[in-house]
């Protein structure tokens, strides 16, 4: 009875003696929220809250105060307010959350450290060296932590160094190709949390984390497939379309077994803007635009539909 959910309560209503009162009060005891949960809710939203703007503000206070400030004093506040921060991290007494939520701002403020380095001392380094430095410093902080917002910090981080490496000096690499090679790595980092949170207990990854990831991944192919359709075929868009497709059906089969309408949505998504595509390339007069449209139309009915009927389906079974 622990993930008892509120559908569950109803359909059990409509098939028992159980009173107005006895619902009420199952409901309030399984699925409402308490004051200890809304305290311990509204706690860790304003502690983000407050570490959010608190970077926020130190960034605004370099940008507005930046011909005032000497340069040791830039990179010494700096400095000195990722020491405190970090070892405010490390006091005993602090919550777990709280402390990871401290670090996550630690974490961003090494970015601002690396900024203020490079336009201090204009080292005339390439974009992407700025966000693998930043990448390569955290590391440590994200594994110790093993924390789900500072992991989505560092999954960006790892895509904007490689975006940044694509455009900056790898020049010859095809657009498919960097699609591709970002499709295959947040599929990689996608699979490895799914198995980490079914078969390791001790590892817990909340489901908007991996809905980000897998939205991420869809997304990547998604550009990389209509990028490709409308350029000249390449063995990477071939690559591609053939991981997408295995990846794609393995989505479908664990949101079907996990029951998760996410996956079941997302990717029909990406085929329609796929076929869609692939439409316009055949012919871009105004009938095919027509057909496009009616396309797009009556597919998102269809897949509505579908996920209202397994949804029902899904709430029969239970």
């Amino acid at each position: 009875m622990k993930d008892i959910q509120r559908e569950d309560i109803h359909i059990i209503s409509r098939h028992s003696n159980l009173t107005e009162q006895g619902i009420d009060s199952v409901l309030k005891e399984k699925v409402y929220n308490d004051k200890e949960a809304w305290q311990k809710f509204l706690r860790l939203f304003f502690i983000t809250l407050g570490v959010g703007f608190t970077v926020s503000g130190i960034v605004f206070f370099f940008a507005y105060n930046w011909e005032d400030l000497h340069k040791f004093a830039k990179i010494g506040i700096t400095e000195g307010l990722i020491i405190a921060i970090t070892s405010l991290a490390l006091l005993p007494k602090i919550n777990a959350n709280i402390r990871n939520i401290i670090l996550t701002g630690a974490a961003v403020l090494v970015g601002v450290l690396f900024a203020v380095f490079g336009q201090i001392y204009q080292t005339g380094a390439n974009a992407y060296d700025f966000f693998l430095a930043w990448t390569v410093f955290v590391t440590l902080w994200v594994l110790v932590a093993n924390f789900a917002p500072l992991w989505l910090l560092y999954l960006i981080l790892i895509n904007a160094t490689f975006i940044l490496y694509a455009q900056q000096v790898a020049k010859d690499w095809s657009e498919v190709l960097v699609f591709s090679l970002l499709f295959i790595i947040n599929t990689a980092v996608l699979v490895s949390a799914i198995l980490l949170s079914k078969y390791k207990k001790i590892v817990d990854v909340p489901n908007w984390f991996l809905n980000i990831v897998a939205l991420g991944c869809t997304t990547y192919a998604t550009i990389g497939i209509v990028i490709g359709i409308f350029d000249k075929y390449q063995i990477a868009f071939l690559i591609l379309i053939l991981i997408a497709s295995i990846v794609y059906a393995l989505g479908i089969w664990h949101g079907l077994k996990a029951k998760s309408g996410f996956y079941l949505s997302v990717v029909p998504f990406s085929l329609i803007v796929i076929v869609s595509a692939l439409l316009i390339k055949i012919s871009e007069g105004e009938m095919m635009f027509l057909l496009v449209s009616l396309f797009i139309v009556a597919s998102i009915t269809l897949v509505i539909k579908n996920l209202i009927d397994i949804q029902k389906k899904w709430a029969n079974e239970a």
